[in-house]
């Protein structure tokens, strides 16, 4: 089989076999999010091994708990967590274009065109498809709130709480222009966002928190208040118990008169603490969890007590910088340098009972740090659990707008405009380059096609419907899903911010060709 220079390529059967093979498993793993892409998506059921249910709806928690063996289709999992970075919503968009583009590898390779080739002409036609989507975007601004609710209700919409899209998506909104800085307008840290879960109740219940939630109560030992006005919050990172030393040892006391000591100097020693943090003004403490011995004994937390102190020990250390941040105050380490100017300071502190449990609730805090705390309410574990996702996806669509400020329309409108731009580029380009940029853009039609598939609409009308729409310059014409036609997108106010779409198909592009490069798997012992 000589012809020109390298246009047919037999290759031998073994690096067929495992191209095939490695192709096979990553379009299972495709295919099995399929089916839960769009707001008439179907949602799975995950049951762990350790007997833990999970419902979701959600593309990179569906893949990161499935357990997948196989090396290539592993590809496909870090490619969903990587999209989940990147933009944080659009996970299983990004499986599922990797899905389809695989399909159409199969079809290539089959017709002997060789594996290089491809991957290249796939490289230029992701890059083309990302100057097509860059050119339908509509620049929007951040005091638009209205357009930013509409993005954070559209990612809210496939997922099973979207029935409360109305209340999560202002919130998720109005959480991230909270703690968007100032001086640097276009980063916006979502560690600055926390959320805290609470039972009981419905998602309707869901508020957003000016000020400081703790997850836990305050201290009830021996009487202590449990709400304080015009607190002064001292955040402290050192043990309020008697001193040990740093190794096992045993001190043994023979004297009744000597026990009796040990015990006063003990007292004295906690006394003498608890005056230094009351002589600063000090009426509230938060005490992180001690791993070397308890933070606060039973007696430490009596005097605390008198001194009319409210305690809210055991605060995990990973929470130390949130609450600095937020208070507006330093951690201290040591009783030395317990000094007024440490504080953070607020109008009210106290323990309000939520649901089956209560919470220390600080608010009206003295020039408050950019934080947000929302607390998320459900009627059950599950649904709790999912609608915590669900907002990280909004919050992170709400992100992805600060980010790169650029809307675009959602329901299949920027695919099938991607896709008929490029067929019309492959039909410049020659030789086998051009195949393999067509093949990629009927790779693209993949999401209207099961956008309407999942919706119960005949896929086949429906994607040529929009075909012949967008032939006609309607650019923004798009699935309407709830109504079952094809409508301009725009107005239904289904739309989504430009990254989740690019980085989509860059992200899949780039999973893709890595897969047609692997030859041979090599087990290493």
């Amino acid at each position: 089989m000589i012809s020109g220079k390298t246009e047919t390529y037999v290759d031998n059967k073994r690096k067929d076999d495992v191209r095939q093979a490695n192709i096979m498993a990553a379009k299972a793993v495709a295919d099995a999010v399929r089916t839960s892409l769009g707001p008439r998506g179907m949602d799975k059921m995950l049951s762990t091994s350790s007997g833990e249910v999970i419902i979701t709806n959600d593309g990179a928690t569906i893949l990161l708990k499935m357990e997948v063996l196989q090396p290539a289709a592993k590809m496909l999992v870090e490619l969903s967590k990587s999209q989940d970075i990147v933009a944080g919503d659009g996970t299983t968009t990004v499986v599922v274009i990797a899905g389809a583009l695989l399909k159409q590898c199969i079809a290539l390779l089959g017709k002997g065109v060789h594996p290089t080739i491809i991957s290249d002409a796939f490289h230029r036609a992701s890059l083309k498809a990302v100057e097509v989507l860059t050119s339908m975007a509509i620049p929007v601004e951040l005091s638009d709130r209205e357009a930013l609710v509409k993005n954070a209700s559209t990612s809210l919409n496939s997922k099973v709480v979207s029935q409360y899209s109305s209340l999560l998506a202002p919130l998720a909104v109005d959480a991230v222009l909270n703690v968007v800085d100032p001086a640097r307008p276009d980063s916006v840290d979502l560690r600055d966002i926390k959320v805290i879960k609470k039972l009981g109740g419905t998602v309707d219940d869901t508020e957003m928190i000016k000020g400081l939630v703790f997850d836990k109560k305050a201290s009830h030992t021996a009487g202590g208040p449990t709400r304080v006005e015009n607190a002064k919050i001292g955040l402290i990172q050192f043990q309020i118990s008697p001193p040990k030393t740093d190794i096992e040892q045993n001190v043994i006391v023979s004297d009744y008169t000597q026990m009796d000591r040990i015990l006063k100097e003990e007292r004295n020693h906690i006394l003498g603490m608890i005056k230094k943090i009351k002589a600063t003004g000090c009426n509230v403490l938060l005490i992180q969890k001690s791993i070397l011995r308890d933070a606060v004994t039973e007696l430490s937390l009596h005097y605390l007590a008198k001194a009319k102190i409210l305690v809210v020990k055991d605060v995990e250390r990973d929470e130390i910088e949130f609450i600095s941040k937020t208070l507006n105050c330093l951690p201290i380490a040591n009783i030395e340098h317990f000094r007024a100017e440490k504080l953070g300071q607020a109008e009210l502190v106290e323990e309000v009972s939520v649901g089956d449990g209560r919470i220390v609730k600080i608010s009206g805090i003295k020039n408050m740090g950019r934080t947000t705390t929302i607390l998320v309410r459900g009627s059950n574990q599950l649904v709790l659990d999912e609608a915590e996702r669900s907002l990280h996806d909004a919050l992170c669509v709400v992100r992805c707008l600060v980010n790169k400020r650029f809307l675009i329309a959602g329901g299949g409108a920027p695919e099938i405009e991607a896709s008929r731009q490029l067929g019309a580029w492959a039909k410049t380009l020659q030789g086998m380059e051009s195949y393999c940029v067509r093949a990629f853009a009927e790779a693209l039609e993949v999401i209207p096609y099961t956008l309407a598939e999942n919706a119960g609409l005949n896929p086949i009308t429906i994607v040529t419907e929009l075909r012949n729409h967008h032939a006609n310059g309607e650019v923004n014409t798009g699935i309407n899903v709830r109504k079952g036609q094809i409508t301009n997108i725009l107005e239904e106010n289904v739309v989504q911010p430009l990254l989740v779409s690019t980085s989509a198909v860059s992200l899949a592009t780039e999973c893709v060709r890595m897969i047609l490069k692997i030859d041979d798997i090599v087990t290493v012992r």
